[in-house]
């Protein structure tokens, strides 16, 4: 069998093209004829299947190990499909560290359809089998969470999973298949945001659900049909095409990375750094027995003598923005970004300090990086230091 990084470059073929072109072809027919009344067609209309999108999900369905693949135009768009296939009263096992979307979907929408959800820390195996009911159908979460990177076993979910005839749906957008294959160690469902390390250029929204089993296949291409959030034809030629350079992005991200952490821990201004590929960081050993990296997102904690806001905003390099996965390094400040519509209380519960930044590490030269992290915390000092002594002058005012 091929090895992943050519798997990677050498997609399924669609075989229906007569030109000869190395890539597969993008189709924009909304519909296809019919040779004669009664005949079988492959495609009949866009929506339902389309060569290109096609193309996509056979080489998705390869990398994850699963039977089929289905794309969406977003990644909330294939997280809602996976979650539509269950109905009212049905009871899902959450993540309680699952991605802030995901949350909104599941309590502000399908909690208003009757599905029932009881969040818990999928780390601790005895928190799933208390939550576990009668009409407990799944259990969703994500092996590596953000913004803390706690690490979740999917070998040791899908084992209880099992045990209670439940399915198990992991979200594995921060590790993707270069890394981890839930498939293969038990998960039922995979998804994926695919705009972050499938596409990998922060130019393309989609998303995507790989399943192991025909059956649960069905259902999900039934959702995907009816509800029609489909990727499109360009779309999927785009996805194709980043998914072709995802192990060196991911090997060059990694790279940098490791620099960065360790230039991160030399600095006194960080408290501490969340990153469990590396030894001694917390999931590291856990992490390392399934998957073949950690991703390239790191967090870190500032000290409270140093001025977050302030750091960030003196960042020139990195750019200020939510996402990750893509070829340029981002960094966002959950407290003010991603996590913002918590309160402080809220946020704390959850582990999100104010001095908490997440980087998602690019492919710049990493000497690059280094220099602008550095500049960042020396001007961020300068300003918490200069806050101190205005706020001594006006006190001895005072």
């Amino acid at each position: 069998m091929t090895k992943l990084d050519t798997q990677l470059v050498h997609g399924p073929a669609v075989n229906d093209n007569c030109t000869g072109a190395v890539t597969t072809p993008i189709y924009k027919a909304t519909t296809f004829e019919y040779p004669e009344i009664g005949a079988p067609v492959t495609y009949d209309y866009s929506r339902s299947g389309n060569p290109t999108r096609q193309a996509v999900e056979n080489q998705l369905a390869t990398l994850e190990g699963g039977q089929r693949a289905f794309t969406f135009a977003s990644g909330m768009a294939a997280i809602h499909a996976a979650l539509a296939i269950f109905k009212a009263d049905d009871h899902l096992i959450v993540g309680d560290q699952i991605y802030g979307g995901t949350f909104r979907l599941l309590y502000q929408f399908f909690a208003r359809w009757g599905l029932e959800i009881t969040a818990v820390d999928t780390r601790d195996p005895q928190a799933i089998e208390a939550a576990i009911q009668d009409n407990t159908k799944a259990i969703y979460f994500e092996p590596v969470t953000n913004p803390l990177l706690q690490v979740t076993s999917v070998r040791q979910v899908a084992a209880i999973a099992k045990q209670h005839g439940l399915l198990t749906i992991v979200d594995n957008t921060f590790l993707s298949p270069y890394f981890l294959k839930p498939l293969e160690l038990g998960a039922d469902l995979v998804i994926h945001s695919a705009t972050k390390y499938l596409a990998g250029h922060s130019e393309l929204s989609a998303g995507a659900v790989i399943v192991n089993d025909p059956r649960l296949a069905d259902r999900v291409y039934f959702v995907q049909n009816a509800l029609g959030g489909i990727l499109s034809p360009e779309g999927a030629n785009e996805l194709a095409r980043g998914i072709k350079t995802l192990g060196i992005r991911l090997d060059r991200q990694i790279e940098n990375l490791v620099e960065v952490v360790k230039f991160l821990e030399t600095r006194p201004e960080v408290q501490r750094v969340y990153y469990p590929g590396l030894p001694g960081h917390e999931g590291y050993e856990e992490l390392r027995q399934e998957a073949k990296g950690a991703g390239a997102v790191l967090s870190f904690e500032l000290s409270g003598a140093v001025d977050s806001v302030a750091f960030v905003n003196g960042l020139r390099l990195f750019t200020r923005a939510v996402s990750l996965g893509a070829v340029e390094s981002l960094v966002e400040l959950p407290s003010k970004m991603s996590h913002a519509e918590l309160t402080s209380e809220e946020q704390l519960a959850a582990g999100i300090k104010p001095g908490l930044i997440r980087l998602a590490i690019g492919i710049e030269d990493v000497t690059d990086l280094i220099e602008d992290l550095a500049q960042a915390l020396d001007q961020a000092e300068l300003v918490t230091a200069k806050g101190s002594v205005e706020d001594d002058q006006t006190t001895a005012i005072n």
